[in-house]
């Protein structure tokens, strides 16, 4: 039988609720090596079709002994709430997210993507399902958004294509918003949740494949450098930042956790120094301290 969660209130227990905030603390910290791994695409000799199938093939592998127990719940999902899920993070959104990157730099996918979010998930909330945001999480909203303003103002002024880069990744941005509610609407366990996303967008690669829509390059790349896209793309987002979202959201709600996920450009910019040569000002540093200020008061609210 598929485990379904509940809507989460003050009534909920305290085990469950610090559950949440484990899981939603590995997922943030997982997305900010996704953020960097996104930028360190271009500098890889694989092509953005193959880190996708790494991305959504891999989770797939590793739960198909789970899927059969699954099918039922998931032919129950309404395909609107399938839509949110399969297509907000899964292969429009790699897509957009590696495009955008590819064109600005590991802080800005951190920034305009998770850092905006609770914004796209406030907008969506309200147009799916007339949710108002209140005055005081409309002012943590409005801390983080600042913050974010400073951390893309923080890496100098944008060029023509880094500002398409930076339109694409507030696209993204919009996607994951969906993806958010996506998850709270579905009705699955973390599992279900996870198979929903990388069940389509693994279709959908394999044909392009196939078809040579995309380019794949995986065959003639030496293992060593797969092997860091294995770890983050497929083992850290693809599994266990998928389980651990779709926990942390069926017990903190959607734009809890949307909010907390804001962090993750604060890790992004201080990771992308030593590992991709990125410098940080003081502009940045003082964007990473609204930020998680706002998403403290957000989770207060």
């Amino acid at each position: 039988m598929t485990t379904t969660f509940t809507t989460p209130t003050d009534a909920w227990p305290a085990a469950p609720r610090l559950a949440g905030w484990v899981a939603v603390a590995v997922a943030v910290t997982i997305w900010a090596g996704f953020a960097l791994s996104i930028r360190a695409i271009g500098a890889s000799a694989l092509a953005p079709a193959d880190v996708a199938l790494i991305r959504f093939g891999l989770p797939v592998l590793i739960l198909a002994p789970w899927l059969a127990s699954r099918l039922p719940a998931l032919r129950r999902v309404r395909p609107l709430d399938a839509a949110l899920v399969a297509l907000g993070a899964g292969l429009p959104f790699f897509f957009t997210a590696s495009w955008g990157g590819g064109l600005t730099s590991a802080a800005h996918v951190g920034a305009l993507i998770a850092g905006t979010t609770p914004l796209s998930v406030a907008l969506l909330a309200f147009r799916i399902d007339r949710t108002a945001v209140s005055r005081a999480r409309g002012r943590a909203l409005a801390l983080i958004l600042g913050g974010v303003a400073l951390l893309v103002a923080g890496q100098g002024a944008l060029d023509g294509a880094a500002l398409g880069g930076a339109g694409l990744l507030l696209g993204a941005s919009l996607m994951w918003g969906a993806y958010t509610l996506g998850l709270r609407r579905a009705g699955l366990d973390p599992i279900g949740c996870t198979l929903l996303l990388c069940l389509p967008s693994l279709a959908a690669l394999a044909a392009m494949i196939a078809t040579g829509m995309v380019e794949t390059r995986i065959m003639t790349v030496p293992f060593a450098e797969i092997l860091p896209f294995l770890v983050v793309q497929g083992l850290g987002v693809g599994v266990l930042a998928s389980l651990a979202y779709a926990a942390a959201i069926a017990r903190l709600g959607p734009a809890t956790c949307a909010a907390v996920g804001s962090l993750a450009p604060a890790l992004a910019a201080l990771g992308a120094v030593p590992l991709l040569g990125e410098s940080l000002t003081p502009m940045i540093f003082a964007g990473i301290a609204i930020v998680t200020l706002g998403v403290f008061r957000a989770a207060r609210s």
